[in-house]
């Protein structure tokens, strides 16, 4: 995703700019516009949101609650993989760390992702960077944690839908060896004959295995062959 430029919407904005913050605003969110049988689902939010019933983060936290959105995110990826591109959508940037995967993860397996998106609507960070007139973008931040918390929210916000798979997020794809220049990851072994199946289920114990571990030990927590096994998930 491109780096965007800061949009507002205010009381003050003419319709005519609502529907181009409402074009930017799925760019952002759904990386796409609605397709038509979608805009049915989204119609009554649209409405609200051009006739200045509702203004952008309410209209956000719409979107962010819809089959729309969870079905193109959620059903069919894992939960930290969600996890991770909600806060590209909504705030702009990669997660920082495992404590904060940790924070929002258990939001999301006890509460479900419709509370997750609402509390990162309506995080202070959420606050002081968007406030309730602008729409979340790609954000080039002053300083980040680590050069690899650059890196990967850089990687992130150039990513496309799915193209460094569906189940392992970013802040784990280092640890397993992965070479992820120019957005794209690959492993060494990728084109090597590899005889490896993974259930549903082995695929959960890795991705709570990788959950409880702080990311610089994941290499040495795991065995080969779960290394192996995730990699081959990955595709």
């Amino acid at each position: 995703m491109n780096q965007a430029a800061p949009m507002t919407v205010s009381r003050q904005s003419t319709r005519e700019e609502r529907q181009i913050a409402l074009y930017q605003i799925y760019q952002q969110v759904l990386e796409r516009q609605p397709y038509l049988y979608e805009r049915k689902i989204l119609v009554k939010f649209e409405k609200d949101f051009l006739t200045d019933k509702i203004g952008v983060k309410r209209f956000l936290k719409e979107l962010g609650h819809s089959e729309v959105y969870l079905n193109s995110f959620y059903h069919n990826f894992s939960n930290m993989k969600f996890l991770e591109l909600c806060f590209k959508h909504f705030l702009g940037r990669a997660p920082m760390g495992q404590e904060e995967m940790q924070i929002y993860c258990n939001i999301l397996m006890h509460k479900g992702p419709a509370a997750m998106i609402t509390a990162l609507l309506d995080s202070e960070e959420y606050r002081k960077v968007f406030g309730c007139f602008t729409i979340p973008y790609p954000r080039r931040q002053p300083f980040h944690p680590s050069p690899k918390a650059y890196i990967e929210t850089q990687f992130l916000n150039e990513e496309y839908i799915g193209q460094r798979g569906r189940s392992i997020p970013t802040i784990y794809w280092h640890q397993l060896g992965l070479k992820c220049d120019g957005g794209t990851c690959r492993h060494p072994e990728a084109d090597e004959n590899i005889e490896l199946s993974l259930s549903q289920e082995e695929l959960a114990q890795l991705l709570e295995l990788l959950k409880k571990n702080q990311p610089e030990k994941t290499g040495v927590v795991l065995s080969p062959q779960q290394k192996a096994l995730l990699r081959r998930a990955i595709g």
